[in-house]
């Protein structure tokens, strides 16, 4: 367990390293053929800042997305089992308890939003309460502290802003290309070539590479929340459960897919396929789960 904990690390840190790369050799080319960094530090300078100032709310941007109402404290027994078997999840993990927030939604998933552990919720489906036992609803709820204990949301944080910052780059030279009506007088034209093939293929590389950080993000959440119930067994058999539900979340969208337990959108990920998806396969995971010895 603990050795795909180390593993899954280091290929996030790889993943963000090309992320970073690509982003650097974007700016660079670019700043080649235009024979300018100033432009180029403008765009870079706004992306951030509008990135980081939609991180700040975000978690409150995903919670209405996904319609969810906050636990009611004197509401039913099911919703207070929920409370406290998250208090007692949290003072084990030696996180603050986040706040608790429900979707009206016979799907079953759930998913962990916020800043940072201090500024953290979780949401649960109110199918996921009702079809899932208490050692399984455990396993789940581990599984999303462990996101917020890893810090997981300021990495995707990073991965969305890197993603912008790539997007509005080729935007803004598509655009100027376009606007300059091919005056290459200022930059050879194999430089220009090169400028048009990464403005194309870089958003999607780009998408790819967010999406491959998600994806081992999962896993790790799965080896620290077995490792937090220390029955590994309980996540595995709530992921078998929630595979056999073949419906997508009704509340659910495509911007807020990755923060979920699993994809809210099972039949779209049968059809794009594994590469495309923003989780990786619950069979594998499944499998990972019940190879840990604890």
């Amino acid at each position: 367990m603990y050795r795909e904990i180390i593993a899954n690390q280091r290929r996030t840190a790889f993943l963000i390293f090309i992320f970073l790369v690509l982003v650097i050799g974007l700016g660079y080319v670019f700043s080649l053929v235009y024979q300018s960094s100033t432009i180029l530090i403008w765009a870079v300078g706004f992306s951030v800042v509008m990135s980081w100032v939609s991180y700040f709310n975000s978690d409150k941007l995903a919670l209405a997305a996904s319609r969810a109402r906050p636990l009611r404290t004197d509401g039913s027994l099911q919703e207070k089992k929920i409370s406290h078997l998250v208090e007692n999840l949290s003072i084990t993990a030696g996180v603050p308890m986040p706040k608790i927030y429900i979707i009206d939604d016979q799907a079953l998933n759930a998913f962990a939003t916020g800043r940072d552990p201090r500024h953290a919720s979780i949401a649960l489906t109110t199918g996921l309460i009702e079809k899932l036992d208490k050692v399984e609803l455990e396993g789940v709820l581990a599984h999303e502290l462990s996101h917020v204990r890893n810090w997981d949301i300021l990495l995707s944080t990073i991965a969305v802003t890197l993603v912008g910052i790539i997007t509005l780059l080729t935007d803004w030279f598509v655009r100027a290309r376009w606007y300059r009506n091919g005056n290459d007088r200022d930059s050879s034209g194999i430089l220009v070539v090169i400028g048009i093939v990464l403005a194309l293929l870089a958003p999607l590389f780009a998408r790819l590479l967010a999406l491959a950080v998600s994806r081992k993000r999962e896993f790790l959440a799965d080896a620290s929340g077995a490792m937090l119930t220390r029955y590994p067994e309980g996540l595995a058999r709530a992921l078998e459960k929630i595979a056999t539900y073949a419906s997508g979340m009704r509340s659910a969208n495509r911007a807020t897919a990755h923060l979920f337990i699993a994809n809210p959108f099972p039949q779209l990920n049968r059809s794009l396929g594994t590469l495309y998806s923003t989780h990786p396969p619950i069979e594998e995971r499944i499998k990972i789960l019940r190879s840990m010895n604890l």
